[in-house]
């Protein structure tokens, strides 16, 4: 009979749960233990400990000396890290036999670091990526085992890219496992992609404040970027904060000198917005303001 492939599963929230279910289906994979992150609050996670009688460690240091000695007498052959946020380093990494491997849902070495699917539709990018690397002692830096593209859409919103992430990041994140499993190493270089790459930083209090001197086509994809589940686009009226979770691009509508941030005019939906270069629809709007054509927003 295989010995089962031994995994160290460090792992939180929703992008973790398809995954685990995929790993837990495998006749030759065991789940020896399960980290969450310090400040969890996924408890589906520790069911599903409980469920499958798997040693839940929590919390831990993971690079301190006393989790790596307990880390140790698994015997693990790989780690796997799914939406975990510890910084692992080079001992805990080399730790298992056949070292530590990431999910990461960005298109790698391109969209590094926080907020990555926020990022790809501020920045109007036509699709986003999932990578599964091997962790090292960088940010993100580690070599590619497995790299996928996903469109996106204008209808798209990050509500629709994240469900998609969840389920395409778990398939993914389990097929790299597998490649592992049968003895497929090969990798790539993110310096083979481009010599550089680049970070993106965490969104944060603040960040979803619109800038009505943008164009149409930045409106538009800072509002779809940070709809439900996100914090949701904001704008202020007289002081009041307004929030604002989708909006509707106008086909072939006018490039021309106005007040960005007026609104122009009543629809069925919302309101037309004066933005930069046009107008744009604003639509699902939370406000105890009774709005009007003429006044302006900022």
């Amino acid at each position: 009979m295989q010995d089962k492939f031994k995994i160290g599963y460090f792992a939180d929230g929703p992008w973790s749960h398809r995954a685990f279910e995929l790993l837990m289906s495998h006749p030759n994979i065991s789940v020896e233990f399960i980290v969450p992150r310090t400040d969890t609050q996924d408890y589906t996670l520790l069911n599903y400990a409980q469920k499958y009688s798997i040693d839940y460690l929590h919390p831990v240091k993971i690079n301190s000396f006393e989790f790596i000695e307990k880390a140790r007498s698994y015997e693990c052959d790989l780690f796997v890290s799914m939406s975990f946020n510890q910084i692992f380093r080079d001992e805990i990494i080399h730790l298992p036999r056949l070292d530590t491997i990431n999910c990461h849902a960005g298109k790698l070495p391109f969209y590094r670091g926080r907020n990555i699917l926020n990022w790809a539709l501020i920045n109007d990018e036509k699709e986003f990526g999932i990578t599964v690397h091997y962790v090292d002692s960088g940010i993100d830096t580690g070599d590619i085992i497995l790299q996928k593209g996903y469109q996106i859409r204008d209808t798209d919103t990050y509500a629709t890219l994240l469900e998609l992430a969840y389920e395409e990041c778990a398939s993914l994140l389990y097929e790299a496992v597998l490649k592992l499993l049968i003895g497929v190493t090969e990798r790539t270089l993110q310096t083979d992609i481009h010599p550089v790459g680049f970070y993106c930083g965490r969104r944060g209090f603040g960040d979803e404040i619109i800038n009505w001197h943008q164009t149409s086509r930045e409106v538009f994809n800072f509002i779809r970027a940070i709809c439900s589940p996100g914090p949701k686009a904001t704008t202020f009226f007289n002081g009041e904060e307004i929030k604002i979770n989708s909006a509707r691009m106008i086909s072939q509508a006018p490039t021309y000198m106005n007040t960005p941030g007026q609104l122009l005019s009543k629809t069925y939906n919302g309101f037309l917005v004066k933005t930069n270069d046009s107008f744009i629809e604003i639509m699902e709007i939370e406000t105890r303001t009774n709005l009007r054509v003429g006044d302006k927003l900022g």
